[in-house]
């Protein structure tokens, strides 16, 4: 997913209305003091554990939609293609970080617990509440936005080495060729903030259309 012309504003935060929301929020919290106590400032290998998980909602989503509008012989208006794009987008910062990072056997095999536990997780969810999943996803996002600023600013300082970027990060997201670690940050940053919108704009469709029917996947 190539960056739109004008950068997301980086600051939005939505304030949790609601027990669906705080209980969205409070998991997100919660996830986020984990992630903190595992890597601490180590912003690529976090990056590499939570881009596959990152990358399950939008596909558990995608599908559960696609089911839901051949059951019922309804347009899916744009949402299945939305969060195909978002799992594509979020799998291919995946696979940018494993060329910047090279995880540990470790670190490869949290990957493989994180996403087989929070598959199961986010399909049981969304299963019971979409609204809370996608409102899930936005928080996610916001954190997401906060920890690769948090990653420039280690850059800024010095006290991560500003690699050449990846050929992968250079040919998806259209970068220079002489592009660093920086110019992918700034990117995936991007693309995580555009994320967040769109996942709490679907909670908030959720949450007010009066004839899910006609509206709502």
């Amino acid at each position: 997913m190539a960056n739109d012309d004008a950068p997301h504003d980086l600051t939005l935060h939505h304030e949790a209305e609601g027990a669906s929301d705080k209980v969205a929020l409070a998991i997100t919290l919660g996830l986020r003091f984990i992630a903190d106590t595992l890597f601490a400032k180590r912003y690529g290998n976090r990056a590499i554990v939570l881009e596959t998980v990152a990358a399950v909602p939008g596909m558990v989503g995608g599908m559960l939609v696609h089911l839901r509008c051949l059951r019922r012989l309804e347009e899916d208006h744009g949402w299945i293609r939305t969060l195909l794009d978002e799992a594509e987008n979020e799998r291919m910062h995946l696979m940018t970080f494993l060329e910047i990072a090279k995880p540990s056997w470790f670190e490869r095999a949290m990957v493989l617990v994180a996403q087989a536990l929070f598959f199961v997780f986010f399909l049981g969810l969304y299963l019971l509440s979409s609204r809370t999943a996608h409102r899930l996803v936005g928080y996610f996002e916001e954190q997401a936005v906060i920890s690769y600023s948090l990653y420039l600013a280690e850059i800024d300082a010095g006290r991560v080495d500003n690699v050449s970027a990846p050929q992968i990060a250079i040919d998806y997201w259209h970068l220079a060729p002489s592009a660093s670690l920086r110019d992918v940050v700034l990117a995936v940053r991007d693309d995580e903030a555009g994320h967040r919108d769109v996942n709490h704009h679907f909670a908030d469709v959720l949450r007010t259309a009066k004839d899910a029917s006609l509206t709502l996947p």
